[in-house]
C-alpha cells in the first residue's frame, strides 16, 4: 500500500511538473508572420455575370482580446470559414479582404473570383503572433450565385491563458449599400 502510495505521489508531481513546463508562454517578439496560403483554391471563376445574386457579408475577427487591463492583451488565432451550403449549386467568392482595427486594408487574400462546388468550404487563419489586425480586426466577403444561396460565413477564434483554453465563434453579417 506504501508503495501504491508513493508511485501515486511521484505521478502526481510529474504531472505538475509537466503542466508548469507547458504553460510557459513563448516570446512572440520579433517572430516573422507567415501567411498561411495552403486552403486556397486555385481554380478560378469566370468574371461576374449580369443575372447573379451579389452580396457583401462583414465577418467580425478577434486576433487579440483584452486581458484583464486595456494594457494586457491575449493573442489568438483566428480561422475564417466560408460555407458552400447548397447541395446543387456553386458559391462564387470575388473578394476576400482582411481589415484592422482602423479600417485600413491589411491583406486581400484573392485577385480573381473562384467558387466553391456544393457543400465545399474553405478557410483563412489568421495565425496567432498576426498582431496585423488587432481587437476589432474584419473580413469583407464579396460572394455572388445564379440562383438564391444560403451560404454561412464564420470565424473561430481559439486561445488560452496559462492552462485554460477557450474558444468562441462570430457570425457574418450581410451588409446593405
Amino acid at each position: 500500500m506504501k508503495n501504491i502510495k508513493f508511485i501515486g505521489g511521484i505521478y502526481l508531481s510529474l504531472v505538475f511538473a509537466m503542466n508548469v513546463i507547458s504553460c510557459k508562454q513563448k516570446s512572440t517578439e520579433n517572430v516573422p508572420v507567415e501567411i498561411l496560403d495552403n486552403h486556397t483554391l486555385s481554380r478560378k471563376a469566370n468574371t461576374i455575370s449580369n443575372d447573379s445574386l451579389k452580396r457583401q457579408v462583414y465577418v467580425p475577427i478577434y486576433s487579440d482580446i483584452y486581458n484583464q487591463t486595456r494594457d494586457t492583451r491575449t493573442l489568438l488565432t483566428a480561422t475564417l470559414s466560408i460555407r458552400n451550403t447548397s447541395l446543387k449549386d456553386s458559391l462564387f467568392v470575388s473578394k476576400i479582404d482582411y481589415y484592422n482595427t482602423k479600417g485600413d486594408l491589411v491583406r486581400s487574400y484573392i485577385d480573381s473570383p473562384i467558387y466553391l462546388t456544393p457543400m465545399e468550404s474553405i478557410d483563412y487563419v489568421i495565425e496567432q503572433q498576426d498582431t496585423s489586425g488587432g481587437s476589432g480586426a474584419n473580413f469583407m466577403i464579396d460572394w455572388y450565385s445564379k440562383r438564391k444561396l444560403n451560404p454561412l460565413f464564420q470565424a473561430v477564434m481559439v486561445g488560452g491563458l496559462g492552462a485554460q483554453a477557450f474558444s468562441f465563434t462570430t457570425e457574418g453579417i450581410e451588409i446593405f449599400e
